[in-house]
């Protein structure tokens, strides 16, 4: 399996995502049933949403602090984030739920948001050195 030297840019990309999947995660379980009302989502959905969100957020600041890691669990972290966009989207579309305008911006600016992490995840990916593998 081959590593990488994560650069500056990548550790801190990572952290931003850490610390934007903790936010969001707690504000739907702190404030999930009021936002289930004004942004016409199901609660049960912001629940299941942050129950994703937190413990990807550990898993994400975790990543961030380690100077070498796998390239696969930098490719998993941006393969899991492009699905999350994805899948926000067409949520949008489905029919499954009915969001309220602010539900649609709500949910239309999160996914946004992660596509722009995929990016630039991508970017500190290819700013990052792979490493020599050792030879016994």
């Amino acid at each position: 399996m081959s590593q990488i030297e994560t650069s500056t840019f990548l550790r801190r990309i990572l952290l931003l995502d850490a610390v934007s999947c903790a936010g969001l995660g707690l504000l739907l379980v702190t404030f999930g049933g009021g936002l289930s009302g004004v942004l016409n989502l199901p609660v049960e959905l912001l629940q299941q949403a942050s129950m994703v969100l937190l413990p990807f957020a550990l898993v994400l600041a975790f990543l961030s602090s380690r100077a070498r890691l796998p390239r696969a669990a930098v490719w998993a972290v941006i393969v899991g984030n492009a699905i999350w966009a994805i899948d926000s989207i067409v949520l949008l579309f489905t029919g499954w739920v009915q969001p309220s305008l602010l539900g649609y911006v709500f949910v239309a600016g999160q996914a946004a948001f992660v596509a722009v992490m995929v990016e630039l995840e991508y970017i500190g990916l290819r700013k990052s050195a792979v490493v020599a593998p050792l030879h016994a």
